[in-house]
């Protein structure tokens, strides 16, 4: 039987929707759905939080559409200015989706110089990263010096992540969070969709 949502309900999920608009520098789609009762809420406990979202800046890093689920969460929500906290650090999981041009803004911008240099070190003679491109769901760079594309592998080992330039044997480790966990990464209509879990915490 389906039942309405609680303003309880829809008050938490607003509550949410308020933190994640506040941590993001940019949201262009946000769908919050949130499972709990209304006692559950009085008590600061939450059944499930699903959250799909679409165009996002957090950080300056570019996703092209989040998916998120937690599951029991313990919260404390202030109900006069809808602020919410985590009382509970919950672990989501949690599926990332990256297109070309977002890749290619991170990497070329100078907020992220660090990891553009990382990665130059896939290519001949340490030459600089010009572009990155992804062709028939595969991972390409391109440098400056030769203009030649070089295919890069991307796996996954231990909850880590790791791109691998077969040609020159060349392997590097690319620096996450230790509190999230690559699970899979793959590649579907030249969209690049990784599979994680973190705890949160705000």
């Amino acid at each position: 039987m389906n039942l309405k949502k609680s303003i309880l309900a829809k008050l938490l999920e607003q509550g949410l929707r308020i933190l994640l608009i506040k941590e993001c520098k940019k949201i262009g789609h946000l769908k919050i759905n949130l499972i709990a009762t209304s006692i559950q809420i009085i008590k600061g406990e939450i059944q499930k939080i699903n959250i799909i979202a679409k165009d996002i800046n957090y950080k300056y890093l570019l996703f092209d559409e989040v998916e998120l689920e937690a599951s029991q969460i313990k919260v404390n929500f202030n109900l006069t200015n809808k602020e919410l906290k985590f009382r509970n650090n919950p672990i989501i999981n949690f599926k990332i989706s990256f297109s070309e041009s977002s890749l290619k803004e991170i990497l070329l911008s100078n907020n992220w110089n660090g990891i553009k240099n990382l990665i130059s070190n896939l290519l001949p003679k340490h030459e600089r990263l010009k572009d990155l491109k992804i062709r028939n769901n595969k991972l390409l760079l391109e440098a400056f010096e030769s203009n030649i594309l070089e295919q890069v592998n991307i796996k996954t080992e231990n909850g880590k992540v790791y791109l691998v330039n077969k040609d020159n044997n060349k392997i590097i480790q690319i620096p996450i969070e230790d509190k999230i966990y690559i699970k899979n990464i793959n590649f579907k209509n030249n969209i690049i969709n990784i599979f994680a879990n973190s705890s949160i915490s705000f």
